[in-house]
């Protein structure tokens, strides 16, 4: 008898670990800013609230001092473990997409060895030689495109559940003489997919990734202290804004719009877009930018949920918590049903940008 059964990838658990320690605008009005090598001349308190105008963040999140970021990934792992109702022991594959490994602190040092994703292993004493555990960086997209990985994997055959975790702790890696260090905060998200037969396409339907390195490559960056008295030689996360913000406005559109047009789905049958939480003002003008691609002059209300007002950019984490706190229902306005289809979509270090389109 013949079949049109096919295996699609969709999420059977999700988890996210917030840290309690909130750091609001307040927390900067004692530092000193500088741009160019010179002392920024305005009253922090303008800074800040400029800051906050532009990004929409007013509140971020900290990690506390005894933990790193495979700890709270570990915490977040479990969680969607849980919620997915699994053995830990079935997980064919950990994809732990981070950019910046494990950093105490007090420290500016990165540790990656062993890749966090085995230490998360080791963490939840998953015994099974056969779950592979492996990171992937990919800047602020990584966790967008552990999932297209995920993906792949499962459409193979290779594996039937796969944990894909999105976790950072920038706090330990920025300037704290950049005003742009207000923007970024801590977090960790994770989600199970499985692999599941249909007659009906499910899951993840498509996607599409593009990489802008030869031009653009330099607007996220290690380098010195924006403080020229600084001679430690530590180096820190760079971002060139104004240049991101357009070049985000320009490019992730049109990423959407291909994946969009790959899995035949309109526009106006998306109920949720999932978008990095970079930048309030960013996000928003790239929805109104995607919208224009279609000839529509509005973005309907209640299509895409934010955190960013109290969680900051927490990178590789913003989506799958934001994911996490939508489907228990935690944010509020948002619902997810069967059925409906949802996008994916973000933009970071590389210049990368990445789109999948998902149906519940």
């Amino acid at each position: 008898m013949s079949t049109n059964k096919q295996i699609y990838s969709v999420i059977k658990g999700t988890g996210s670990y917030i840290p309690e320690k909130v750091i609001s605008g307040d927390a900067f009005l004692s530092a000193t800013f500088y741009e160019n090598g010179l002392i920024i001349e305005k009253e922090n308190a303008e800074i800040i609230q400029k800051f906050s105008e532009i990004t929409e963040i007013t509140e971020r999140r900290y990690i506390d001092e005894a933990l790193v970021n495979s700890n709270i990934a570990t915490i977040a792992a479990q969680r969607a473990i849980d919620d997915a109702g699994i053995d830990k022991e079935l997980l064919d594959q950990i994809i732990f997409c981070h950019n910046f490994g494990d950093i105490k602190s007090g420290s500016n040092r990165m540790d990656i060895l062993p890749a966090l994703a085995a230490k998360v292993k080791k963490e939840l004493n998953i015994l099974n030689p056969d779950c592979v555990a492996y990171d992937l960086i990919f800047g602020c997209p990584g966790w967008v495109q552990g999932a297209i990985q995920a993906n792949y994997v499962i459409k193979s055959g290779d594996a039937n559940l796969i944990l894909v975790i999105g976790a950072e702790t920038l706090s330990r890696i920025i300037d704290g003489h950049d005003r742009d260090s207000m923007i970024f905060s801590d977090g960790a998200g994770a989600t199970i997919f499985e692999a599941k037969e249909s007659d009906e396409p499910i899951g993840l339907l498509a996607h599409k990734t593009q990489t802008y390195a030869a031009n653009f490559g330099s607007l996220l960056v290690m380098g010195a202290s924006s403080n020229p008295n600084e001679t430690n030689g530590n180096a820190y996360l760079k971002m060139n804004g104004r240049k991101l913000y357009e070049f985000a406005v320009l490019n992730v559109p049109q990423v959407v719009k291909k994946a969009l047009d790959k899995a035949h789905i309109d526009i106006n049958d998306v109920k949720t877009v999932f978008i990095h939480q970079a930048n309030g003002k960013m996000d928003h003008a790239i929805m109104k930018r995607l919208f224009k691609l279609y000839d529509l002059d509005t973005v309907p209300e209640n299509l895409v949920p934010m955190t960013i007002s109290w969680l900051g950019n927490s990178s590789v984490a913003t989506i799958p918590t934001l994911l996490d706190l939508v489907l228990k229902e935690q944010v509020r306005g948002y619902k997810v049903n069967d059925g409906q289809y949802a996008v994916f979509a973000s933009v970071g270090a590389g210049m990368h940008i990445n789109a999948f389109v998902y149906k519940f």
